[in-house]
């Protein structure tokens, strides 16, 4: 499992990249910090109390659905703004996160 969590972190690291480099390209200002992150993440706090593998996958599924689901939001305000660049990064985003969402609900069963 191991490897699959690694991979899956690799690929946050690549949404939180394009991400921040679309705010730049929009004129924004990408806030990092763990912090800033932390205070205005929609993502409930990961459990500190779990310690099987199952407990684990579990917690990341949840993770993973509830950031496919902000992405779809994310989706149809981009369409509303007419920001087609946008939208379409944020679809990438959610079919990324619905197929490592995928792996991870496979491993459960």
């Amino acid at each position: 499992m191991h490897e699959l969590f690694d991979k899956i972190a690799e690929h946050a690291e690549g949404h939180v990249d394009a991400l921040a480099e679309r705010i730049t390209a929009l004129g924004g200002t990408a806030r990092g910090t763990v912090r800033t992150v932390a205070a205005r993440s929609s993502l409930k706090p990961y459990p500190e109390n779990i310690y099987t593998g199952a407990q684990h996958l579990e917690a990341l599924a949840i993770a993973l659905a509830t950031a496919a689901k902000a992405s779809r939001q994310a989706i149809e305000i981009a369409d509303d703004l007419d920001d087609e660049v946008t939208a379409d990064l944020f679809n990438e985003i959610t079919g990324a996160l619905d197929k490592d969402l995928w792996f991870i609900e496979a491993h459960l069963q």
